[in-house]
């Protein structure tokens, strides 16, 4: 499996309050721990609002994952293109507008979208409540490449993230102990419009969500999309973070039955009784 969010929280680090919440520590081990009944080869980790644009913690994370993880982060506008492109180095993939928790110009964010792009190919992931997707689809429709967060939050957003998803955007099935939204419905119809959109992220550990992350979410995805369930849970995300898909095994057949046998059979004949 591939975890495409995951936030790790490290005490070595700096943390910033965030309107009153500063989240207790998670780490690589906790992590581990929690996840240890599944096979997880590869994740993403995701910069929080309480993290700013530090660095520093998701570059140790990233030395210590290996090379099957790659990083989401929070980026100052005025940042250079050289340490843009180290932190590609490092293994960072793709930027992150928290517009749910965060104020932020949106149309500075924008340049500096396509300026990452440009330099180091990093897609843009947006955490941002549904409500605000119909207002914001004239300025996101410019963006290069995009997932949204938690299935854009609410159903109010599903008609303008189902048309994001049809024009290539894709769609993390994560935090469903956040999102206000009917969450098989949800999964069925982002599917159904695009097989490649869905990734799966355990959104660990759930920082300020209703209920955190539940193993019977990954349950709740096999039920709903079924045989194509190895792209939700792997593939697309290691194939949108630009890592190598995996080869899976050709599912195996079920066995040929006989025909069935219609009249008498036929009576073998002796050599000696043939003309």
């Amino acid at each position: 499996m591939f975890d495409a969010h995951v936030h790790l929280i490290d005490p070595r680090f700096p943390l910033i309050e965030n309107e009153g919440f500063i989240p207790p520590p998670f780490t690589i081990a906790d992590y581990r721990k929690r996840m240890s009944r599944f096979d997880i080869d590869g994740g993403a980790v995701v910069s929080g609002s309480f993290q700013g644009t530090d660095q520093g913690f998701l570059r140790a994370a990233l030395a210590e994952l290996g090379d099957n993880w790659v990083g989401v982060t929070n980026l100052h506008p005025e940042i250079s293109d050289a340490q843009i492109v180290e932190l590609s180095k490092a293994g960072v993939r793709a930027l992150r507008f928290n517009l749910k928790r965060a104020a932020g110009d949106i149309v500075e964010l924008t340049m500096l979208a396509l300026r990452v792009y440009e330099l180091a190919r990093w897609h843009v992931e947006l955490y941002i409540d549904g409500s605000m997707l119909g207002s914001l689809e004239p300025v996101i429709s410019k963006l290069p490449a995009l997932s949204v967060d938690h299935m854009g939050m609410s159903d109010e957003c599903l008609p303008y993230l189902l048309n994001l998803v049809d024009r290539g955007a894709k769609v993390k099935a994560s935090g469903f102990g956040r999102v206000s939204m009917d969450v098989r419905t949800a999964l069925r119809r982002i599917h159904t419009v695009n097989p490649g959109a869905l990734m799966f992220g355990s959104d660990l550990p759930g920082t300020r969500a209703g209920r955190p992350f539940r193993d019977a979410d990954v349950e709740l995805i096999g039920e709903v999309i079924g045989s194509d369930v190895h792209r939700v849970l792997e593939d697309n995300a290691r194939a949108f973070y630009g890592l190598p898909v995996k080869a899976h095994p050709p599912e195996a057949s079920p066995p040929t039955r006989p025909l069935p046998m219609i009249g008498q059979p036929t009576l073998r004949l002796g050599r000696t009784d043939l003309p």
